[in-house]
């Protein structure tokens, strides 16, 4: 770690001596690659190095008329830097939730709206995106077994976050990888893993309150609905992330149950219209 009045920066030794004396900070975010997100100050992609595929993360600053059309719509604020991200993939990492690997970091500046920061890490690939993997359930199901395997990991990955303080906010399919480097992945669910990502908006306390929970556990449903889940497997995902038998869970817990089936059907509603009318 280099630490240089208000600069941090992490970065592997060959990579340094790849590049010898330069500015390392600045050579990060002259990175170029493959874009998949450049808005509100943060530029997403992935790049090769040195024979290697990494995935940045680049935040440049988002200046304070951003911040304030923010503030006057009574919204929060976009991210303003890869330091939350970093901090959530060391605490889920000792959780014992599968993430991204950390490869490099850095930030830099006082000024929070023109701070700069990035996040460099490893590429996950073989993976598949969970969204990707179910959309065509209804028409062809998985084994069942794998179906099980999954929704369990999902169940208990989501157990263990909110047990311990902690919300996503932007808990959907399309944010777990799904490991395929096994050829047979579907047939070995024992051997299932899957990666939980895009966790720059993480939110961290001692106690996770009722809002974030319906949050999160409403955009996972609703990301959901339309993969073919029976009643039986909603049933068994509440089993597992309530890790209680299921009756005296639904008795326990039938208000939260109730607000997070509103939810996410509102989040469907909203969904359905958007795109109709696109």
């Amino acid at each position: 770690m280099k630490l240089t009045g208000s600069e941090v920066l992490i970065l592997p030794q060959e990579w340094k001596d790849a590049w010898g004396d330069v500015d390392w900070f600045g050579k990060i975010l002259s990175l170029q690659g493959e874009e998949y997100r450049n808005m509100d100050g943060r530029r997403t992609m992935r790049f090769d190095l040195l024979g290697q595929s990494y995935f940045v993360k680049m935040y440049t600053g988002l200046g304070w008329g951003r911040i304030c059309k923010s503030l006057l719509r009574f919204k929060t604020p976009p991210v303003l830097s890869a330091y939350n991200e970093w901090i959530a993939i060391k605490i889920l990492t000792e959780l014992g939730i599968d993430t991204m690997n950390i490869v490099a970091y850095g930030e830099r500046g006082r000024n929070p709206v023109a701070r700069q920061s990035f996040l460099v890490t490893d590429d996950l690939n073989p993976a598949q995106s969970l969204e990707d993997v179910c959309h065509d359930w209804k028409g062809n199901p998985p084994p069942v077994a794998f179906k099980r395997a999954l929704l369990q990991r999902i169940a208990e990955v989501t157990r263990k976050m909110h047990s311990h303080g902690i919300n996503h906010r932007d808990y959907y399919l399309c944010h777990f990888l799904l490991d395929t480097s096994s050829e047979n992945y579907l047939y070995n669910p024992d051997t299932l893993r899957i990666f939980l990502i895009d966790l720059h908006r993480v939110q961290f306390r001692k106690q996770l309150p009722r809002r974030w929970q319906i949050k999160d556990l409403a955009s996972i449903y609703f990301s959901a609905l339309d993969i073919g889940l029976t009643q039986r497997d909603c049933l068994r995902f509440i089993r597992i992330y309530a890790s209680e038998p299921l009756r005296l869970s639904l008795a326990r817990d039938k208000r939260l149950w109730c607000q997070v089936e509103k939810r996410s059907a509102k989040l469907y509603t909203r969904y359905q219209r958007k795109y109709s009318d696109a």
